[in-house]
């Protein structure tokens, strides 16, 4: 009979790592949620006085509400020790801002707090992304868990990320996750930026933290309908007007309640209507989830939006795709296929690039990035006229498109070179 691991006489692996031990509570134990102005004053103060930068994170109900508002605002600081702040009924929060605001704020995925930060009037001065400091130095997972575990050996619970943070009150064990999510991010911090300045990376990153902190707040993206989970399934420019009539309808519904379109309605059902095309309120109840109590009492909204891209005229109707913009890679070599040669050849430069720096390639160049350069061959960064070298051009390119300097000091030349491989085929 075979010896399980647990019978075999073989010696351990030494350089196998410990195991983790969990991390359960805070060092300090769990903060109270500071609930008025007064109380986030008297915290205030304190930050004040407290030394070096400030872990800085919170917590949202992206998948209960329609905003990306923030219900915890979560903060710690040596000499300062942590709090979690209550920033819808805490008032306004200008005493906190400006003790906040100068600092240097740490945060793990900073793009995804910084919004709902600055609506509550909280901007950092200067800023360090745990998790892009993990990218950059090519660490593989980058989830704060990961690394915390990586770095410390302790086990950072995570189960309560996805919960419905504006229910009040907050229970105890979420209030004790959430003061743990900024327990240990200026020791990981500091350990991240001692490897980037070892690797020769801490330039690169501060411009990636600077790009970040300053980026301006997202433009609306169009036909946000298109988005709609199912929608590969409905065939026809009037059944995808049906679609958009009613996500539309849905959407200023979640709006007027604060909860999320897929709690409104879910994007199956709209999908099911939208091919069904039901004209009457036993057609439209007899689908599934619209025979609902909830959704019977919306029938009218629903068979009004029906109607609506029922009488549209053709003109009005939107195209079977998108129209403008750079569609998916996978529609280039039918499409455009000298764009979609131009683009394995760059991606192929990105990869060496980035194997020679130990980096991603996603953090060498953005994808997006790439693909906008190699799509359009008007604007052919081989030569343009101007006088102006391919490096030159491809490099004015890369600016105009948001790369930042260092990387396009790493990606220019190599993408020119790429450009004149792909020329001279």
């Amino acid at each position: 009979m075979p010896q399980s691991p647990q019978d075999s006489d073989a010696p351990a692996d030494e350089d196998a790592a410990p195991p983790a031990t969990p991390l359960r509570a805070p060092r300090e134990g769990v903060p109270p949620l500071l609930t008025s102005a007064a109380e986030v004053a008297a915290f205030a103060a304190r930050l004040a006085e407290g030394t070096g930068p400030v872990a800085v994170d919170t917590e949202r109900a992206s998948g209960y509400r329609y905003s990306g508002r923030a219900y915890v605002v979560q903060l710690r600081r040596t000499g300062a020790g942590s709090a979690l702040i209550d920033p819808t009924g805490a008032g306004p929060l200008d005493a906190l801002a400006r003790a906040l605001n100068p600092l240097e704020w740490v945060l793990h995925s900073a793009d995804q707090d910084l919004p709902c930060l600055a609506e509550i009037g909280l901007r950092p001065a200067a800023l360090f992304d745990t998790e892009l400091a993990g990218r950059l130095l090519n660490q593989g997972k980058v989830n704060l868990a990961a690394m915390v575990e990586r770095e410390f050996g302790l086990l950072l619970a995570k189960q309560h990320g996805a919960a419905d943070w504006s229910r009040r009150p907050l229970p105890a064990d979420w209030l004790n996750y959430a003061a743990l999510d900024v327990e240990l991010l200026v020791e990981l911090r500091d350990a991240l930026a001692e490897r980037l300045r070892a690797q020769g990376k801490a330039e690169w990153a501060r411009q990636e933290f600077e790009h970040i902190r300053t980026a301006p707040p997202p433009a609306p993206r169009p036909d946000r309908w298109r988005k709609t989970s199912g929608i590969h399934k409905v065939r026809g420019r009037r059944r995808l007007a049906a679609v958009r009539a009613m996500w539309t309808a849905r959407d200023t519904l979640a709006e007027s309640l604060d909860r999320a379109p897929g709690r409104v309605l879910p994007d199956s059902a709209i999908v099911e209507a939208a091919r069904a095309d039901p004209a009457t309120v036993g057609e439209l109840r007899a689908l599934t989830v619209f025979g609902g109590p909830r959704q019977r009492k919306r029938s009218a909204l629903w068979l009004g939006a029906l109607a609506e891209a029922r009488a549209l005229p053709d003109s009005a109707l939107p195209p079977q795709r998108p129209a403008g913009g750079v569609p998916p890679a996978g529609r280039w070599p039918a499409a455009r296929p000298e764009a979609a040669d131009r683009l394995a050849a760059t991606r192929e430069a990105v990869a060496a690039v980035a194997e020679a720096h130990d980096l991603p390639a996603e953090n060498v160049l953005e994808p997006k990035v790439l693909r906008e350069l190699c799509w359009d061959g008007s604007e052919n960064p081989s030569g343009d006229g101007t006088g102006a070298g391919p490096a030159a051009r491809i490099d004015a390119l890369l600016h105009a498109a948001g790369a930042r300097d260092w990387q396009r000091a790493l990606t220019a030349e190599a993408l020119a070179a790429a450009f004149r491989q792909h020329a001279g085929h």
